[in-house]
């Protein structure tokens, strides 16, 4: 099968498991998730990942991975030109790619203009799996060329990077979704992935809170630059999701959504410019 092919049936059916998931044994319930409101954020996100999916096929036809072939082919990257076996390769690659989007997300707080467009996926008032797909056309293309630029450095193989994509995919859904896991599991686990309850703090209203568990993946770059924070403060029931200057039905309209980037930015939703999870 050709590489859109796999993706596709791994996002559906990580999709349909993390949709049924919710549905059987919800963390949350709240009258922002339910209703009329909740069917038009369904509908306005998955619009979204389907406008974003054609576009980066439009504009960078290869994505990550055909980057990844392209290098391969040419012999170009470190771990080529080191002699890198292709499994060591393979590990190290999917460990630094995590840190790349790792590194990223935070420039996409820290810097004004990627702020302008990161805000639309905070913007979203519900948390579940489909926040997990809602990013701006504008922020997969640069995350794309970012990947790529970074897969070419080092020359990462093929399998890797398609691995890799597919988890990171997988994972988006995974930590956005409105899912109870026990507290016990939920403590063991987050010590090598980020979990639900551990990526919800990142979308609170908070500033403090938001800039804070960048990490989709592995939780281990939060805890090393110290970006990491536990729980809420008004706990996970109490907290208020999203950004305060956008709150009613308009974060959950396509056209508003689309058109986010271009709107000025105010003060309460102005990127962080310390990097600190205190």
């Amino acid at each position: 099968m050709s590489e859109p092919v796999i993706r596709l049936l791994a996002f559906l059916a990580v999709f349909a498991a993390m949709a049924a998931f919710e549905l059987w044994s919800p963390r949350l319930e709240r009258d922002e998730m339910h209703g009329a409101l909740k069917a038009r954020r369904w509908a306005a996100n998955l619009s979204v990942v389907l406008l974003s999916s054609l576009v980066v096929r439009i504009v960078f036809p290869a994505a990550a991975v055909g980057a990844a072939l392209w290098a391969e082919g040419r012999g170009w990257g470190l771990f080529p030109a080191l002699g890198v076996a292709p499994l060591v390769a393979g590990i190290i690659s999917f460990v630094l790619l995590d840190f790349a989007v790792w590194l990223e997300h935070v420039a996409s707080h820290k810097i004004p203009l990627l702020w302008r467009i990161h805000r639309m996926h905070h913007a979203d008032i519900g948390f579940d799996v489909t926040t997990g797909l809602r990013f701006h056309p504008f922020e997969i293309v640069l995350s794309m060329v970012w990947k790529a630029a970074v897969v070419i450095a080092l020359g990462a193989p093929f399998l890797a990077v398609l691995v890799f994509e597919i988890v990171l995919n997988a994972t988006s859904m995974f930590n956005h979704s409105n899912v109870r896991l026990p507290l016990g599991f939920d403590r063991l686990l987050r010590l090598v992935l980020v979990t639900p309850d551990m990526h919800r703090v990142h979308h609170s209203t908070i500033r403090r809170e938001t800039d804070s568990n960048y990490g989709f993946n592995f939780p281990f770059w939060d805890r090393i630059f110290r970006t990491y924070n536990a729980q809420p403060q008004l706990g996970h029931e109490g907290m208020e999701i999203g950004l305060k200057e956008y709150r009613g039905g308009d974060p959950s309209r396509l056209s508003w959504i689309l058109m986010l980037p271009f709107r000025p930015l105010r003060p309460g939703v102005a990127p962080q410019k310390k990097l600190s999870g205190k």
